[in-house]
């Protein structure tokens, strides 16, 4: 399967040089094409508030039309109508924001996550569940990898095979409660999309270099800290095993994203 790597959101956290963007990934299938991640969508800049809630102002992202996965997937020269699939890492609103620019398509999240944002519990979530992603009545499809096989050391995973072959939702909660990543089958290697179980390299790549400022955020809004040290550890293994056959990334590194750029054929 080909894979485009897309930015389809910038967002400006202080005390952060790099900033961050939101890494889609686009893949052609031979049954239409398949978004992982919607990033931010044209509805957001109209109504930042309602759209994004109070993390505008942590993140301070920038509302560019031109960003948005619905206008990249036309100037890239498809139909954005034949994005039949959308695979959720979770459910906050810089990875559902585009949602509804594809409005006819499917939905695909882990059912815990699904529950989490249906049944908010707190604050934090009260704040990143926003109701205004699903006004448009999504078709929503769950999926539970947390009882499925183990895939590379993690202990849940479920291929899709309902989308594709080769396209594996896999558990790793932590960041939200139904939180996951997802794994694409290139046929030249796999692309692990981690979501946001680490938000910069330096959180696993073993240098500390990560912006003080992000490591806060990501531990002031975990459903289960715990969790997340335990999935840094395993990503961290991965990152230092290097393996060829597997191209790592996350969310809003941009680092990453260029990474996957480059690879792109």
């Amino acid at each position: 399967m080909k894979v485009h790597h897309l930015n389809c959101g910038t967002m400006h956290p202080v005390l952060t040089p790099e900033g961050l963007v939101c890494h889609v990934l686009l893949v052609e299938t031979d049954n239409g094409l398949v978004l992982i991640d919607s990033g931010l969508g044209l509805k957001d800049a109209a109504d930042p508030r309602g759209r994004f809630g109070e993390a505008r102002f942590l993140v301070r992202p920038v509302f560019d039309e031109n960003e948005a996965a619905v206008r990249q997937v036309a100037r890239l020269g498809f139909d954005p109508h034949d994005v039949r699939h959308i695979v959720l890492t979770h459910f906050d609103a810089d990875h559902t924001g585009g949602l509804a620019d594809f409005p006819w398509a499917q939905v695909h999240l882990t059912a815990a996550e699904n529950f989490a944002a249906l049944h908010p519990r707190g604050r934090v979530e009260r704040g990143r569940y926003l109701p205004s992603h699903r006004a448009h009545g999504p078709v929503l499809v769950e999926h539970t990898p947390d009882q499925g096989e183990s895939w590379r050391g993690f202990a849940g995973a479920e291929e899709l095979s309902g989308i594709a072959p080769g396209i594996v939702l896999i558990n790793l909660p932590g960041h939200t409660r139904g939180h996951a990543a997802v794994a694409v089958d290139t046929g030249d290697g796999w692309i692990l999309h981690v979501g946001d179980s680490f938000y910069h390299r330096g959180q696993i790549d073993g240098t500390g270099g990560a912006p003080r400022a992000l490591t806060l955020m990501e531990h002031f809004i975990a459903a289960d800290r715990p969790r997340v040290k335990a999935n840094h550890e395993r990503l961290s293994e991965l990152w230092r095993t290097a393996d060829p056959d597997l191209l790592l990334v996350n969310a809003h590194d941009p680092l990453l994203l260029r990474r996957g750029q480059n690879r792109e054929p």
